[in-house]
């Protein structure tokens, strides 16, 4: 049921392999690119309980010695205090320019990882190992690392791509049902950037898929990666048709520094609703049907998802607020903010021809359901 996906780019090519039973392979698939058997583990204390023994049992069987650190979970560990942290860490655990740091965990944990070996000894090695759909089917793939700042989410970080990515299936069987589907979000984005067949298959699997099919799940898995390092292989640092994996993350952005990167809203569940406004937004300029968006809305919904800022608990800032917040993104060229906006399902494209009035107006008006 295992199943490969290349990244092409060149000298700093790798392979992200998918499928159950990978962290019980991580020493044979670790060992060829290790100078000595040793690595060092950043990991959370929630995914260490879980996961970190398999991993050490797994390496083990090749004779690999594994050191670990485990940090606090949650968005607020993309910070600089726990960057300083990992990163003497990793000095203090002796790790060569020829070592392997592994990122055992989800999104934080693989961003934060990654840029911490990006900036250890100018560039050291590192795996991905992600413990999240969100982690499996996005951040882990690309190399793109990095930390939140006051101002903004990922404004520090690197490109770094990693050495190879283990995507096991098997471990998504211990997420809640909420982290799960606050991932599928990022699934569902795939479909609509890109591949309305994908999407298709996403109307009749969802459930199959937020349900445990293993098959279901490597499928989608599969079918996300594959999407992402086509891109990656196009348009490593974002230049170009990179941005479409952009796709919902400005309102994204945006919701999540107004609610505090906290549990209030995770950055799947963020993504979701961005992707529901992106194509409202689309819609506003006519440059889709209206069936878009509600199609969009009504999978989103059919899966038990966020999809409205309604769903978002507690107060949010009004429109000027959040487009001030939108203002800081990373899509910012010579002060106009990129829209990734749709022209159909699975149509999607980049554009600073936006007027602020109507992404005001979209914004109001799903205040007001509020």
């Amino acid at each position: 049921m295992q199943q490969v996906v290349p990244v092409a780019l060149g000298a700093r090519s790798y392979e992200v392999v998918i499928g159950p039973g990978l962290l019980a392979e991580a020493g044979a698939r670790i060992a060829p690119l290790l100078a000595r058997p040793r690595v060092t583990v950043l990991t959370d204390e929630t995914v260490a309980a879980l996961h970190l023994d398999a991993l050490r049992e797994g390496l083990a069987t090749h004779g690999i010695q594994a050191e670990a650190l485990a940090l606090p979970p949650g968005e607020a560990t993309k910070s600089w205090p726990q960057l300083i942290r990992a990163t003497e860490w990793l000095l203090e655990q002796k790790v060569e320019r020829r070592d392997i740091v592994i990122a055992l965990g989800g999104g934080v944990i693989g961003d934060l990882a990654g840029f911490a070996a990006s900036i250890l000894r100018r560039g050291v090695r590192f795996v991905q190992i992600p413990t999240s759909l969100l982690a499996q089917v996005d951040s882990s793939v690309g190399g793109k690392t990095g930390i939140n700042a006051p101002q903004g989410k990922n404004l520090v970080g690197a490109f770094h791509q990693p050495s190879l990515v283990l995507a096991d299936t098997e471990v998504l069987g211990t997420l809640t049902a909420r982290d799960f589907l606050a991932g599928y979000g990022e699934v569902v984005k795939y479909g609509l950037l890109g591949d309305a067949d994908f999407f298709e298959w996403l109307e009749r699997q969802g459930s199959a898929l937020a349900s445990g099919d293993m098959a279901a799940r490597v499928e989608a898995v599969t079918r996300s990666v594959q999407m992402k390092a086509d891109i990656v292989a196009r348009d490593e640092t974002e230049q170009g048709d990179r941005a479409l994996l952009n796709l919902g993350h400005t309102f994204c952005h945006a919701l999540e520094s107004a609610t505090g990167y906290s549990d209030r809203l995770l950055h799947g569940e963020g993504v979701a609703i961005g992707c529901a406004l992106a194509f409202e937004l689309s819609a506003r300029l006519g440059l889709c049907a209206q069936e878009a968006p509600s199609r969009v809305r009504a999978h989103l919904k059919a899966m038990g998802m966020k999809c409205d800022l309604a769903d978002i608990p507690g107060d949010l800032p009004g429109p000027d607020a959040l487009l001030d917040l939108m203002a800081q993104d990373k899509k910012v060229v010579d002060g106009q903010l990129r829209f990734i906006l749709a022209r159909g399902i699975g149509e999607a494209f980049v554009t600073s021809d936006v007027p602020r009035d109507t992404v005001r107006a979209v914004l109001e008006d799903a205040l007001a359901m509020c």
